[in-house]
């Protein structure tokens, strides 16, 4: 928007020319965003109170964590208004602005009735599971069937990369490439979902994980760069990198409320947000696998509990009694359970994600 009405006025202070370059308008939202979002959250988070909107702990939880019932929850709020204004404010608007907004709302929609839920009925639950996979699954069907209407859509959206090899292994045929994009989003939002729960775990994470795909965001919209680098060059993406940004600042802006001890939670609204989110980046990069790479961390949050309860089900099939692998899932409450405090597993885990992080960042050259 800022673009659109400021950009003409260049022939008078050449400043305004600045607006033409993505990484200023990546820096000033970034500013924006996280300046938004400490504006916002301290009203938000009085208005929590004020409404009880506050979190539920799990019973079987760690004992030290019962001590943070009542916290107020739906942080994610403002982590989304921050993103959406700054996205507002700085982007180019094209098609991919459009979608990936419209997956921040649709996301955070869903999380947004997970948490309306949890604090109604007084309980962590929320949304029936496969009520909530439904949800979820529809919201991805309908991004990617918007996505496969742009206009400028090329063949490239049906290919399929994997990290270091610079040529596609091969094409999807167009009704396993809507299966495997859709399992994206849900396995990795739900992923991010996992891994909130500990003060300042998820967005510390999320933080280091947007932080590539905004290079990566750069390097596929821009045609000498890709060139450059061997990556397939995809017009309009480079517009992605002023979301993550966005994206950084409100969950910057987040996490200065939510370290130990945290003043509030971004509950489902945040998470499925942020992780339903950076899966639609990854899709429109064709970069899915680097997600995981990435956000390998992530991804063995979500594998620690599908392990324990896969084993849990199995041994008590086979022996009569359910047996656990680890000493409580997701995996970072083992850590706490082995006698690791709050900060150790957190501060460690975003050491571990930050090392993911420059993993992924080292394609850029090895391919």
């Amino acid at each position: 928007m800022l673009n659109a009405l400021l950009l003409p006025l260049k022939s008078k202070l050449i400043l305004f020319n600045l607006l033409n370059y993505i990484t200023f308008r990546a820096m000033a939202a970034f500013v924006t965003s996280f300046i938004i979002g400490v504006y916002v959250a301290p009203y938000c988070i009085r208005k929590f109170k004020d409404f009880g909107i506050k979190q539920s702990i799990r019973k079987d939880g760690p004992e030290s964590h019962q001590v943070k019932s009542g916290t107020p929850t739906m942080g994610g709020i403002f982590i989304i208004i921050a993103a959406l204004l700054s996205v507002l404010l700085w982007t180019k608007f094209n098609y991919y602005v459009f979608i990936v907004s419209m997956g921040i709302f649709l996301f955070g929609a869903i999380g947004f009735l997970d948490d309306y839920l949890k604090i109604k009925h007084k309980d962590s639950k929320g949304i029936n599971g496969k009520i909530k996979i439904s949800l979820q699954t529809g919201a991805s069907i309908l991004l990617i069937f918007l996505l496969t209407l742009n206009p400028n859509i090329s063949e490239t959206f049906w290919k399929f990369y994997v990290p270091i090899i610079d040529k596609p292994l091969f094409t999807w045929p167009h009704f396993l490439a809507y299966i495997f994009y859709i399992f994206t989003m849900v396995a990795f939002s739900n992923a991010m979902n996992l891994s909130d729960g500990l003060d300042g775990l998820a967005s510390g994470m999320g933080i280091i994980l947007y932080l590539p795909f905004g290079i990566l965001s750069y390097v596929i919209g821009n045609a000498l760069a890709a060139k450059y680098l061997i990556f397939p060059f995809i017009s309009g993406t480079g517009e992605l990198t002023v979301i993550t940004t966005s994206m950084i600042g409100g969950l910057t802006a987040f996490l200065w409320y939510n370290v130990h001890p945290a003043e509030v939670f971004m509950g489902d609204t945040g998470s499925l947000t942020m992780g339903g989110t950076i899966a639609l980046i990854s899709i429109i990069l064709k970069q899915e696998i680097l997600l995981l790479v990435a956000g390998g961390l992530f991804v063995f949050e979500a594998l620690s509990v599908v392990i324990q309860k896969g084993y849990f089900k199995y041994t008590k099939k086979m022996c009569g009694e359910g047996k656990r692998v680890f000493l409580m899932a997701p995996i970072h409450h083992h850590f706490e359970k082995k006698g690791w405090k709050e900060n150790q597993v957190v501060i460690r885990f975003w050491i571990i994600s930050a090392l993911c992080a420059l993993m992924a960042l080292a394609t850029l050259k090895v391919r």
